[in-house]
């Protein structure tokens, strides 16, 4: 049996023995095609005749048309599949597919914003409200410090010590970790502290450094709106996320000659693999390093 027809009782197979729906049918004929159009490639005139190579080359392919893993995983789901079927229906001795895997989702780096976009994003707004005043010294703390959203918003008003310079807070796992804040942040803290909050309470007990209109702690979706009202004012076209000052602040610390266990302890990492992730420094950078600590540069 040719390997066209060998596929064609396949997808017969999966329609009339297996009761798949006509639409699982058809996305099984889209990935075995492009699966049989490597076997051709190989010469392979049988499915008996497939080898482990031939399955690994398909699904490299797949990779470089920019395929995702999920359509990926899928394609080779149907591969092996086929293949078991191959042995129990056409006498294949060997499954080449058992042994083959959806390749490792890369590691996607951090984006992080423009030393000018963080300036659009923190400058001062034509108009001092307690809003405007609480959400400078929200974004101004959260690029300072680089803690997490769920840090900044859990933050008490036992949790900075401005004679210090010091925020604590709790991170994953409940471990409390101690990080610095500059003076511009400290700046925004005092003001915020002075001329808004007050507006803010409604309780004489209420604790949260942060506090919504109605007197209670800022939440997460709280801060993604005032951040998106931010960057739209100020002109942002990227899309970016809370997270993204958080990238912003290890990024621009590293690019500035940091040290990376220095940048670990600061983001609350248990791992140093964890933070290395943002050690893509520009080139610009690393080739004056190179040209000013290499001895033979």
């Amino acid at each position: 049996m040719a390997l066209i027809d060998e596929l064609a009782a396949f997808l017969d197979h999966l329609r009339l023995e297996r009761n798949l729906s006509p639409r699982t049918v058809t996305a099984y004929a889209a990935d075995l095609d492009a699966y049989r159009a490597t076997l051709d490639k190989s010469g392979r005139t049988s499915l008996t005749a497939a080898t482990e190579d031939d399955v690994r080359r398909f699904v490299s392919s797949l990779t470089h048309r920019g395929l995702g893993l999920r359509s990926i995983a899928r394609a080779l789901s149907a591969v092996r599949t086929l293949h078991r079927y191959a042995h129990d229906e056409l006498g294949a001795t060997d499954d080449p597919a058992r042994e083959v895997a959806v390749p490792p989702a890369g590691r996607r780096l951090p984006h992080a914003l423009s030393l000018d976009d963080v300036e659009r994003l923190l400058a001062p707004p034509p108009k001092e409200t307690r809003a405007t005043l609480r959400d400078r010294a929200m974004l101004e703390l959260l690029y300072a410090t680089g803690l997490r959203v769920s840090e900044l918003v859990s933050l008490t008003m036992n949790s900075v010590d401005e004679t210090r310079g010091i925020v604590r807070c709790r991170g994953k796992g409940g471990k409390e970790r101690v990080v610095p804040v500059g003076e511009i942040a400290l700046d925004a803290l005092r003001a915020y502290l002075k001329l808004s909050r007050p507006r803010f309470v409604r309780r004489a007990t209420e604790s949260a450094l942060f506090l919504s209109p109605r007197g209670r702690a800022m939440t997460r979706q709280g801060f993604w709106k005032l951040l998106r009202r931010r960057a739209r004012d100020a002109g942002i076209v990227a899309t970016f996320s809370p997270h993204t000052l958080r990238h912003s602040f290890a990024t621009h610390l590293l690019e500035r000659g940091a040290d990376l266990r220095s940048v670990q302890l600061l983001l609350g990492h248990q791992s140093i693999a964890t933070t290395q992730i943002y050690t893509h420094v520009d080139r610009k950078r690393l080739k004056s390093v190179i040209d000013r600590l290499h001895p033979r540069s």
